[in-house]
């Protein structure tokens, strides 16, 4: 009988052991690390969103990897190991639906353009984006920020003349920082992160090329649970407190 009693103890002891944080048929983890892919405009509110989370669901780790929404979508198509993408176009985050890699993706964020100067710097407005005598820079028409600048430019009837194209949005923001441009053209809410350091100016053509920020679960994730965790946070009236007071638009 006691060897019984042993042989069901060690029994019970493999199977408890078994019940840890990968412990899913399927190799998919409870709590654990949770990946998320974000265009580089979310860096503070993501970072911020990402620390409260980890805050209220102990056991549970944010690991944030932060880009052009283009570069990351390419990546997510190659299979890179990640939970949750969150862009800042629906055409791009299109991409990745296509590909077959994301599910059912849901706006959670909108953000419009502003001229950004530096500090002290006098105004800049649209149409002297095409004034060869003024260094200038925009992001690269590939990724969204650039798309949307585009769409203005357009909009306005101007044809831009940039020294510099970037690859993300805070890479043109850094332009203006460290005054290596007259101005850029960048999402609000980036403006709003550099704080004192630059000055932005709203571009009322602006309006004609307003970004929405969809964001999915991946379905390769490892952490389909964590993931939908992070997604319902980003949504829920805490989320979108957050993404709000850094200057983003609710959907």
């Amino acid at each position: 009988m006691r060897s019984r009693t042993l042989l069901a103890a060690a029994v019970l002891g493999a199977a408890l052991t078994g019940c840890g944080a990968d412990s899913r048929a399927d190799g998919s983890e409870e709590g654990g690390t949770l990946t998320v892919f974000a265009a580089a405009s979310l860096t503070e509110a993501f970072t911020e969103i990402a620390s409260d989370l980890e805050a209220d669901e102990p056991g549970t780790t944010v690991v944030l990897s932060f880009g052009a929404s283009s570069a990351l979508a390419q990546q997510v198509l190659s299979g890179a190991p990640a939970d949750v993408f969150a862009a800042a176009s629906s055409a791009t985050m299109a991409t990745v639906v296509a590909g077959g890699d994301a599910e059912q993706p849901q706006v959670f964020a909108r953000n419009t353009l502003q001229i950004a100067v530096p500090a002290g710097a006098p105004d800049v407005v649209l149409a002297d984006f095409a004034d060869p005598e003024r260094t200038l820079a925009l992001c690269a028409p590939e990724v969204p920020c650039g798309a949307a600048a585009t769409e203005v430019f357009a909009a306005a009837g101007i044809t831009p003349r940039p020294d510099t194209l970037e690859q993300d949005v805070k890479a043109a923001l850094s332009k203006v920082r460290l005054g290596e441009v007259d101005a850029a053209l960048v999402y609000r809410t980036d403006v709003l992160a550099a704080g004192d350091e630059v000055r932005g100016i709203e571009v009322p053509e602006a309006a004609a090329a307003v970004n929405d920020y969809p964001v999915a679960r991946l379905k390769q994730s490892r952490n389909p649970d964590g993931a939908a965790l992070f997604v319902e946070r980003l949504l829920s009236e805490q989320g979108q407190r957050v993404l709000a007071d850094a200057g983003f638009d609710r959907p």
